[in-house]
């Protein structure tokens, strides 16, 4: 029952503002097709917020709906009539159909491919297994381990991906902790905090980061280790609060932790080619000034090299996450509706941001992301965030000295990750809550902690990159 009231509310009021004269709304010289983009954006807003269908699968009908009611292919109903004045920019249905394989796509796939294939091929485990042996035995230090492993692995796999084989690894440590021992509760809360944070090391870390990506083209281009040489020490001063937040608020009782992960490398050549072309590609990612190539291309290496040797197999290819890709690239065409109608500009100009103060709005931006992002799906923030903030730091020529579309684009994507207060937060937060182990009190009393400081420290951040003229 409560998913029909759902999918009620969700329907009605979008059709309710499709229905009202397009007079009605607070915005000068709003177009009937730009009409129709608000109430698809406000569809897309409950359906992914009050979610009453999967949230994915609410991007294929934002990419429906564009086709059938603002595309040049558009159903009969929706196209021009005779004598309709001001009807408005309609999209190439081509355009909206290519968001499914848009570059950003592309890069995504290429993360999953080597994440498919460290994962078939045993290269996380023993990663993980190699890396933690220095921690020795001290809590306080495997944790330091666990946390540094999780997030190396985010940046480069799923973070769900990683939070799943990262709790499995630690089964058998919380074995050496009685039941009353908050330091358990250290250990479980590392593992998805630390995969959300080590996300925003690189593009293709987090799907935020990749929804970013679409606006940083042109002038406001990020390249792959560009992104690196700013999100890595993020990461790792987020990492270190992380830790000693930790180790503060659920101290460890026992003195001593063994770590057994039986695992060893394999030396067929199906795993050596695995670890070839992982450590090709990051290599590539990271001297794209030097090659040539940008990050999208070098994301089709990994795709080419496991489907030619057939290290990934068409079984496989049907287990890849096609629901993330699906997520993403109806945030693409939702942000290319929002743009290319003329919206974005028009509601941009009808708020007067060029009177506020320039700070203000970052603030506002950053503050508004991270409390959505915190009751909804991070991704689905930035899909529905993002498209205004590109057209805030494009239009409002105060934001200019600051940085612009580049100083917003980057403050919203990186706010979306830092938003882990609760269990719905993010896939890596449900996992560890599904423990049973932890309660949603002790996530919120370090996610509140964390997303505050993050906040702070993305201002930092931002502020350095101005001064050092990146922005």
């Amino acid at each position: 029952m409560q998913r029909h009231i759902k999918l009620g509310v969700s329907i009605i009021i979008p059709l309710f503002i499709l229905m009202i004269p397009s007079n009605w709304i607070p915005i000068e010289q709003l177009s009937i097709v730009e009409h129709r983009v608000i109430a698809i954006f406000v569809l897309a807003a409950l359906f992914w917020i009050l979610e009453p269908i999967p949230i994915f699968a609410t991007s294929i009908l934002i990419i429906f709906l564009e086709l059938i009611m603002i595309s040049d292919k558009s159903f009969i109903l929706f196209t021009a009539q005779g004598g309709q004045e001001n009807f408005g920019i309609v999209l190439s249905y081509k355009a909206i159909m290519a968001t499914l394989a848009s570059p950003i796509i592309i890069l995504f796939l290429g993360g999953f491919f080597l994440a498919m294939a460290a994962i078939k091929y045993r290269l996380d485990v023993n990663l993980a297994r190699v890396l933690l042996k220095p921690f020795g035995s001290n809590p306080k230090l495997v944790l330091m381990g666990l946390m540094i492993i999780t997030a190396i692995l985010s940046m480069f796999m799923s973070n769900t991906a990683t939070t799943a084989m990262m709790l499995a690894i630690l089964a058998p440590i919380l074995g050496a902790f009685e039941n009353n021992d908050p330091g358990k509760i250290a250990f479980i809360l590392a593992i998805p905090f630390s995969a959300n944070i080590g996300g925003i090391g690189t593009p293709i870390g987090t799907p935020p980061n990749a929804v970013a990506m679409k606006y940083l083209t042109g002038a406001n281009q990020v390249s792959f280790s560009e992104w690196m040489s700013f999100g890595v020490p993020y990461v790792i001063v987020m990492l270190s609060i992380l830790w000693f937040l930790l180790i503060k608020f659920y101290p460890a009782k026992t003195n001593e932790i063994k770590l057994e992960i039986k695992s060893k490398f394999l030396k067929n050549w199906k795993a050596i080619t695995v670890y070839v072309t992982f450590a090709v590609t990051i290599l590539f990612w990271l001297l794209t000034d030097l090659h040539g190539l940008n990050s999208y291309i070098v994301a089709m290496i990994p795709v080419v090299v496991f489907l030619v040797t057939q290290i990934i197999t068409a079984e496989d290819i049907k287990k890849l996450s096609w629901d993330v890709l699906w997520l993403i690239a109806g945030g693409i065409a939702l942000g290319i509706g929002l743009e290319k109608t003329g919206l974005t500009k028009h509601l941009v100009s009808s708020i007067p941001f060029d009177q506020m103060y320039p700070l203000l709005i970052i603030l506002l931006a950053t503050l508004i992301t991270i409390l959505t992002a915190n009751f909804m799906s991070n991704t689905a923030t930035a899909n529905l965030l993002l498209p205004i903030a590109a057209a805030l730091g494009v239009n409002i020529e105060t934001l200019a000295p600051l940085g612009g579309a580049k100083m917003i684009i980057l403050g919203v994507a990186l706010s979306a990750s830092m938003a882990m207060c609760l269990p719905i937060s993010t896939p890596p937060n449900a996992m560890a809550y599904a423990s049973g182990l932890i309660k949603t009190s002790h996530m919120v009393k370090v996610g509140l902690i964390i997303g505050v400081l993050g906040l702070a420290f993305i201002y930092l951040t931002l502020f350095i990159l101005k001064t050092v003229n990146f922005l």
